[in-house]
């Protein structure tokens, strides 16, 4: 729920530091949000704290001076350390005892206008035995800009360094002072291939903030959406690691299932991406029952092809060669790093909102989540095959209580619905790559005044340079394919 931004208690540096000191120590805690608002002559700094067995969020505050600084949480809590370094270079503000406040988007010393573009603070081992090698920005493939820095002994990677932010769209800024049919299409295009999840985001907080309450139908219908859309990445992303390893059989195969998800999608609302699907207030499209026996039909079909497609991926020794024991992130790294969705539980850490903070229908059901424990791409592939079978029986779950209110009326959207004014809201998401935070605050007449948006590939991609390590360089290409993140939701 929104919080009044007047009850919200701005500590002193210090007291602002224990607290948050002692909310993230506790077991099953982690920072979800943490991010600065400028004033005319301070900042306010809020942070949010979520734990997964309490299914609480905890925010804290503190104000401090345009010239001041705070001190860092990463000595600590390592996982900080992207929030902590984005807002170093978006404003300047010092964090004491921060390890290398390195830029997370902008070309160095960004917040300067003095600043020089080529002057990337790499990480650099001198050594004549070692060699560095330089992937892009610009790619052979059809691919979005992004560097990647090796540096190698002999074919072995000893650290990869992975530079993004060559093409800062301004997504968050385009969330304020434009019209909200705007906003909503641009939530949608936060990262193309989750544009169930960043709308659900979206929406849901402004549903928070205008107190809307979705009704049952409402509900049913954008989580299956969601899951829709983690079955159809999952199975593209299947493809994709066929792909790498000269699999072409589980690469066309998977593709074709992908077609057929998506295209139940497009049926339903006339995108395969779904876009247009999620609507504050109400829908454009509303299930009867011709979709819900399509979309159970077109499932059961995808489901069971895939099944059988697995069987065949987990027991072809070539495949496990390059899968097995390759790309490994431990449950500890995962930790430390901050990893969230696919990527954490494919390293045994259960992170998982639908089932710690769980939103929309999801509230009234148990999420039993899955989990791997090896982390290496093996695991990550397992993790997959296991969460299509997962959201296989969440649907089918969904639809059957949809079946029972199919008559109900549906809304349509409104997409300029009064906000409460001077609120502070979090919305949580868990969409198919991981942990979506978006962060609204409204000013005094209702008008959202401050957006912040925080994809899963924040994180993740730090997982991805985890992985090479003391791999071949030539598998790095598999061990990206098995993370499958995001440059323009990381790029914002």
């Amino acid at each position: 729920m929104p919080i009044d931004i007047q009850d919200i208690t701005f500590l002193s540096k210090d007291d602002f530091r224990t607290k948050i000191s002692d909310l993230a120590a506790e077991d099953g805690a982690h920072c979800v949000a943490y991010f600065a608002v400028r004033g005319e002559d301070s900042y306010s700094v809020f942070c949010g704290i979520a734990n997964d067995f309490s299914h609480d969020i905890d925010v804290q505050a503190t104000k401090i001076g345009l010239s001041e600084g705070l001190g860092s949480f990463v000595p600590e809590y390592n996982h900080m350390h992207m929030f902590e370094r984005e807002m170093h270079e978006q404003y300047g503000i010092p964090f004491a005892n921060h390890p290398w406040l390195k830029p997370v988007r902008y070309s160095f010393d960004r917040h300067n206008k003095d600043n020089i573009p080529d002057n990337y603070p790499f990480f650099s081992i001198e050594s004549d035995e070692l060699h560095e090698v330089g992937v892009g920005p610009i790619h052979a493939g059809i691919i979005e800009p992004g560097h990647f820095r090796f540096i190698c002994e002999g074919e072995k990677v000893l650290h990869l360094e992975i530079v993004l932010g060559y093409q800062h769209r301004g997504i968050e800024s385009m969330m304020r002072g434009t019209p909200n049919l705007k906003k909503m299409l641009t939530a949608e295009t936060v990262a193309g291939d989750s544009a169930v999840a960043h709308s659900l985001a979206y929406v849901s907080a402004i549903e928070a903030l205008s107190g809307f309450e979705p009704d049952d139908k409402l509900r049913l219908e954008r989580c299956i959406a969601l899951e829709l859309e983690r079955i159809a990445i999952h199975t593209g992303d299947t493809s994709a690691l066929c792909l790498d390893v000269a699999y072409q059989l589980g690469q066309v195969a998977c593709e074709a299932l992908r077609t057929i998800v998506i295209n139940t999608l497009q049926m339903w609302c006339g995108n395969r991406f779904a876009k247009g699907l999620v609507r504050p207030h109400g829908t454009n499209y509303p299930v009867d029952a011709a979709i819900c026996n399509k979309i159970r039909e077109n499932l059961y079909e995808v489901v069971s092809r895939y099944r059988n497609v697995a069987k065949k991926l987990l027991s072809l020794p070539s495949l496990l060669a390059r899968f097995e024991d390759v790309g490994i992130v431990t449950r500890k790294q995962a930790e430390l790093a901050g990893l969230t969705g696919l990527s954490a539980r494919a390293s045994g850490l259960e992170r998982d909102i639908r089932t710690s903070h769980p939103f929309q229908y999801y509230q009234q059901i148990d999420n039993d989540m899955v989990t791997e424990k090896s982390g290496d791409i093996l695991s990550r592939l397992k993790q997959r095959i296991s969460e299509i079978d997962r959201s296989f029986g969440l649907i089918n779950g969904f639809l059957n209580a949809l079946e029972q209110i199919i008559e109900t009326d549906s809304a349509p959207p409104e997409y300029s619905p009064r906000l409460k004014p001077d609120r502070l809201c979090f919305s949580l998401t868990e969409g198919w790559r991981g942990e979506i935070c978006h962060s609204i605050i409204t000013d005094s007449s209702g008008e959202i005044s401050f957006y912040k948006i925080k994809d899963p590939s924040l994180h993740n991609w730090y997982g991805l340079a985890l992985a090479v390590r003391n791999q071949d360089i030539s598998d790095f290409p598999i061990c990206n394919k098995s993370f499958n993140l995001s440059y323009c939701g990381f790029d914002l």
